[in-house]
């Protein structure tokens, strides 16, 4: 698999390429069992920079290369040998170690091994929100946060996340990023004044997708006494197309509470839209 990694100003960053095994052919109970991960939810990360802003702390982001690939497998998986990297004849297969991208169990093994590291290092899971550790220091304390391969971590103390930096180094290939600043479709700029969330390239990304680029604005995001019926004469419009757009709008109002009621308004008519629910939808575009 082929993938074209781009910053958020959409400017081409790695060219990237992944040998992926076939996980629709697994059966549960064969090859796989369990295959759930947790990760952190966006309100978490909301609440880290919300506590981070607040103490004045600063916020870096690691990541980890090729993450799957370093978790361990508890069940035993055969793939085929990949085009390219036959060993004699290629009538064998080969019998995998470690996770592969593409495996049912592959986002767990990888939680797993992560958690497991963390715990060593002195870190303990919250007992709320699984992707959160916390792990006290004398008379101080670091937070760490996962979702997936990125880790977010912020804590009164630059020597801890620093310290913190060198020993995942030390477990994993680790790409430090530096200051937080782009995260989960998120632009991040930190500053001595606090911290500021934006979603301006995802939100032209929408625009782009709806086809109103170049709409006229408008000062609110739903006509006033606006009315909408489930029952209506109007024709129908793609359902799809519809979703997808509500779906971005739910996901941008995590920068924009201010659009949180219209956005909840449309929601409620994702089955069969129609032409006066899509108008309601590009008033909250524009």
């Amino acid at each position: 698999m082929f993938k074209v990694k781009k910053d958020p100003k959409g400017r081409v960053v790695k060219h990237k390429a992944r040998l992926v095994a076939k996980g629709y052919a697994q059966q549960q109970g064969v090859d796989f069992d369990e295959v759930f991960a947790p990760v952190a939810r966006i309100e978490t990360v909301r609440v880290l920079l919300a506590l981070a802003a607040q103490g004045g702390w600063q916020v870096h982001h690691m990541d980890v290369k090729s993450a799957f690939l370093n978790g361990d497998l508890t069940e035993v998986v055969y793939v085929q040998q990949p085009p390219g990297f036959l060993v004699g004849k290629g009538d064998k297969v080969l019998r995998l170690k470690k996770a592969l991208y593409g495996l049912k169990q592959a986002p767990r093994a990888w939680n797993s091994k992560l958690d497991k590291e963390l715990l060593n290092l002195g870190f303990a899971r919250s007992k709320y929100e699984h992707a959160v550790y916390r792990r006290n220091h004398k008379k101080s304390f670091l937070l760490v946060g996962v979702y997936v391969d990125d880790l977010i971590i912020s804590g009164p103390h630059v020597s801890d996340i620093i310290q913190f930096k060198q020993e995942m180094k030390k477990k994993f290939n680790m790409s430090a990023l530096g200051l937080l600043s782009y995260y989960l479709g998120i632009e991040v700029k930190q500053g001595s004044e606090g911290i500021t969330l934006s979603q301006s390239a995802y939100a032209l990304k929408i625009l782009e997708n709806a086809g109103m680029m170049n709409c006229n604005p408008c000062a609110t995001p739903m006509e006033a006494r606006l009315k909408l019926t489930k029952s209506s004469e109007d024709e129908v419009v793609s359902p799809t197309a519809y979703r997808s757009i509500i779906g971005s709008l739910r996901y941008i109002v995590n920068t924009r509470p201010d659009l949180a009621f219209s956005v909840g308004v449309v929601s409620r008519y994702m089955e069969a839209p129609t032409k006066q629910h899509w108008a309601a939808v590009k008033h909250i575009l524009r």
